[in-house]
């Protein structure tokens, strides 16, 4: 693949894949990587001269063909921008593969490609990023155990949910201004599991009207802690009864924004209880340190 390019170069390759020039030295292998969302562009430079340069998808089989070339030199220097989740795959491999890599985040990468770039091209930035390594020597990436790289995971999970639970609550705050907005009254603050059941039980208040005070009582009991007092249970259900009768509702109880609203209140329910289970995950994973 590289014969004509070496004979150019006055490159020969030995046993075990070492490079070595004509007095015998061994010579130094630069892996250069642009990743981009499906593929990525391979530079390889020995001694500074580009050998060879390619284009690979971010697959098995395109990995496959970076490592057959990889296993043709000795201690290849690997060379790329982080580029988040599109980087990782390769990341992953070349530690299952078990080479050595130095990935520079994007701020290092500008610094470093600034002085070299000539235009921005994809195929052009892989091969100054293997440049830049003969210039600045970067040290290989500190390769972290699995642990830290599962709480990063799991925080970001558990970031995402938060994000997801604020946009779901405001929903659900503009659907009930339309239907019930009294029921925002109930507890102390419109929030938390007990207040998301509530809702989910009295969208409206036909819901609530519709009941007799002993029925109230009873569906309040099943949507509620099983540690509710009864003297609570009165409490929220005169408080229910108190709300519906100032509650002017927009549209029938026929509407969809009825299902909407409890739609939501389930949504808020199960983002509350598997972002509880996210940070348990990770108080787990850390208590050994």
């Amino acid at each position: 693949m590289w014969d004509a390019k070496r004979r150019v170069l006055k490159i020969k390759s030995l046993k075990h894949g070492i490079i070595q020039d004509k007095s015998g030295n061994v010579m130094r292998a630069v892996f250069g990587i642009d990743v981009s969302k499906t593929s990525s562009e391979v530079a390889i430079l020995v001694n500074g001269e580009k050998v060879h340069g390619y284009t690979i998808l971010n697959d098995a089989i395109g990995f496959n063909r970076l490592l057959g070339d990889l296993k043709t030199v000795h201690n290849p220097e690997i060379i790329f921008e982080a580029t988040g989740v599109y980087s990782r795959r390769l990341q992953a491999f070349l530690e299952e593969c078990g080479y050595a890599y130095t990935r520079l985040n994007p701020l290092e990468a500008k610094k470093q490609l600034d002085s070299l770039r000539v235009r921005k091209t994809d195929k052009i930035d892989a091969e100054k990023l293997a440049k830049s390594q003969f210039v600045h020597n970067c040290k290989p990436t500190y390769v972290q155990e699995e642990v830290y790289q599962h709480l990063r995971d799991l925080s970001r999970f558990y970031q995402n949910m938060t994000e997801d639970l604020v946009r779901a609550k405001n929903r659900l705050h503009k659907v009930l201004q339309v239907i019930f907005p009294q029921l925002e009254n109930l507890l102390s603050t419109p929030t938390g599991e007990q207040y998301w059941n509530l809702v989910m039980a009295f969208p409206c208040k036909e819901f609530v009207l519709s009941l007799s005070l002993s029925d109230l009582c009873e569906i309040i009991r099943q949507y509620t802690s099983k540690r509710i007092t009864e003297k609570r249970v009165a409490y929220l259900a005169d408080k229910l009864v108190e709300l519906a009768n100032k509650s002017y509702c927009a549209v029938k109880k026929t509407s969809p924004m009825m299902e909407e609203v409890r739609y939501y209140a389930q949504e808020l329910l199960r983002l509350s209880e598997r972002r509880r289970g996210a940070l348990n995950d990770m108080v787990a994973l850390a208590q050994p340190f």
